[in-house]
């Protein structure tokens, strides 16, 4: 059995090595600048030496950011026609066939056209790593999968185009391209990120001083949580420090189980920790007793947990507590994350022994309970 760990942790290690190096640049929203420092980045490769090539880039017919692409390889993008209309997206094939050193492929989060080979760039970026080439690319904040809520909260809309969170964390460099809310907004009205005709309706909407702010509190946040991470990975501590996991505990209600799932991956991600999805499937629960739509939201649910970096955990058992709690044992959680209650903590107390026994078990063994708003 030993022999067999060490082979597959040797095995692991050469997989890492023949992988491509994945730089990441993070930004609190278009404009801030990632593109032109990519380009600018691929410009320096190039005067080094290096094998370096455009695989996509979008440069939204800014002047300065295309000025940047003299010189430098482009591998032409793949033709496709959708509903009439001939589209381009990158060329996967073309980049693993010409080998370059680096490939600058833009927009992370876009989704690929239908008939593509994969569903979203980002796994066409998984692709091309896996092949050895090394990677440069950029997203904003509020595409990163569990930011969701909060993108929404801030903005008031519903973003769509998400990476999960395990792309971020696989990145081997993540850096932040900040500014001021000032600087962008100034950059705005220069029409340097939109088309003048714009400016007036993007002031009043995503490019609010205050939203900005709060963005790029994300943005700042999420790049020093990556950081932590790799300090905590590559720096080799005196100290012995212990290692987090985390248990998130959902049930089929979409919405409270979306929260739980995003609020623990972003606690798992603060303390580079595992983390654990259960579910417990009561008789109430089961799967001829509750509705389709349920079953379609735990579906989902498992599916997001997953993509966030989570190992799911299913389970049959009219105990719910006993059932939480065998897996905090034999998994060794540090945290139990559970979401908050439609009624107050004082009701479930005096109305059932369910919280209660949790909560006791959990205080015996010393385990944090949080519970997420």
């Amino acid at each position: 059995m030993e022999e067999r760990k060490d082979a597959e942790h040797f095995l692991d290690l050469i997989k890492k090595s023949r992988k491509g190096k994945f730089k990441l640049y993070i930004g609190m929203s278009a404009g801030v600048g990632k593109t032109y420092r990519m380009l600018q980045e691929a410009q320096a490769l190039l005067r080094s030496g290096i094998d370096v090539k455009i695989g996509y880039i979008e440069t939204h017919h800014r002047k300065e950011t295309h000025a940047l692409l003299s010189g430098l390889p482009i591998i032409p993008r793949r033709k496709l026609f959708y509903k009439g209309k001939e589209l381009e997206e990158l060329d996967i094939q073309a980049i693993i066939n010409l080998r370059p050193e680096v490939v600058i492929i833009d927009e992370l989060a876009h989704t690929n056209i239908e008939g593509s080979s994969n569903e979203k760039r980002w796994q066409d970026v998984l692709e091309i790593l896996n092949a050895g080439i090394n990677v440069i690319s950029a997203v904003n904040i509020q595409h990163i999968e569990s930011l969701n809520d909060d993108v929404r909260a801030i903005t008031g809309i519903e973003v769509k185009e998400r990476i999960p969170d395990t792309i971020v964390a696989q990145a081997d460099e993540v850096v932040n391209i900040d500014l001021t809310a000032e600087e962008l907004i100034t950059r705005l009205k220069e029409g340097k990120i939109y088309d003048i005709s714009k400016v007036s309706m993007a002031l009043n909407n995503f490019f609010k001083s205050e939203q900005i702010l709060q963005l790029r509190e994300l943005a700042l946040k999420e790049v020093a949580s990556q950081v932590q991470r790799k300090v905590e990975n590559e720096v080799v501590l005196t100290r012995n420090t212990k290692k987090e996991k985390l248990l998130a505990c959902i049930s089929s209600n979409e919405k409270v189980a979306r929260n739980v799932i995003r609020k623990t991956a972003r606690l798992a991600n603060y303390y580079n920790g595992k983390w654990y999805v259960i579910y417990v499937q009561t008789p109430k629960e089961d799967v001829n007793k509750i509705a389709l739509s349920k079953q379609r939201y735990l579906i989902n649910n498992f599916k997001l947990a997953t993509e966030l970096g989570a190992d799911i955990i299913k389970i049959k058992n009219s105990h719910v507590t006993k059932a939480i709690m065998e897996q905090v044992e034999n998994l060794k959680i540090t945290t139990v994350c559970i979401g908050k209650p439609h009624i107050t903590i004082l009701k479930i107390l005096l109305a059932t022994d369910t919280f209660n026994k949790l909560i006791n078990s959990l205080s015996t063994e010393k385990i944090d309970l949080v519970i997420l708003s």
